[in-house]
């Protein structure tokens, strides 16, 4: 008899153990789809200042039309994108387009005296700012995840209750290159 009680406690503990590492999967999953949405937001804010600052920059810049369609055309890609991985690709593209865009801003002194001008590129930067706390809180709650499903003994049921490995937002190869500065 006491072989039953023995046995059915062994079974309820282990139930137990199996609800609470689901559960608490299921809401570390639910933080990554909410990190990630935080990302998202971002890159909608940043996406819906660029055709301001676009055309304040076109009234200084008339001749630059390459640099105002290529960032047009990576705003686009951005607004386009479905998964994660091409929301990640166009937010690149679109940083890289907007480094010109300001490049081509340098060049004309009366256009960064602009109050318009300032505020636009203020609001950027400050949601790039945002972009990347976003992308940092993204990263770890994939790690806290990641860790939680390789540990032993989860790691002998997470595959088996539908949980993966989540990948991590990670810099692109041209993010990763040195930056030259020139002060000539």
């Amino acid at each position: 008899m006491n072989i039953i009680w023995i046995l059915g406690g062994v079974v309820v503990l282990l139930a137990l153990y199996v609800w609470s590492l689901y559960n608490g999967l299921i809401t570390m999953k639910t933080a990554i789809d909410e990190a990630w949405s935080q990302i998202d937001v971002q890159l909608k804010r940043r996406a819906d200042l660029i055709p301001n600052l676009v055309e304040t920059v076109k009234g200084y810049a008339k001749h630059e039309k390459g640099v105002f369609s290529e960032v047009t055309k990576a705003r686009s890609a951005l607004m386009g994108a479905k998964s994660m991985d091409s929301k990640a690709q166009a937010s690149d593209a679109l940083s890289g387009a907007l480094g010109k865009l300001f490049a081509v801003a340098e060049a004309y002194p009366d256009l960064k005296a602009n109050d318009e001008f300032l505020q636009l590129q203020k609001e950027l930067s400050d949601t790039e700012d945002k972009v990347a706390y976003s992308r940092q809180y993204y990263n770890s709650t994939v790690m806290d995840y990641n860790v939680k499903i390789k540990v032993f003994p989860n790691t002998l049921l997470a595959s088996q209750l539908g949980f993966g490995e989540k990948e991590f937002f990670g810099a692109t190869d041209e993010e990763r290159k040195s930056v030259k500065v020139n002060f000539s």
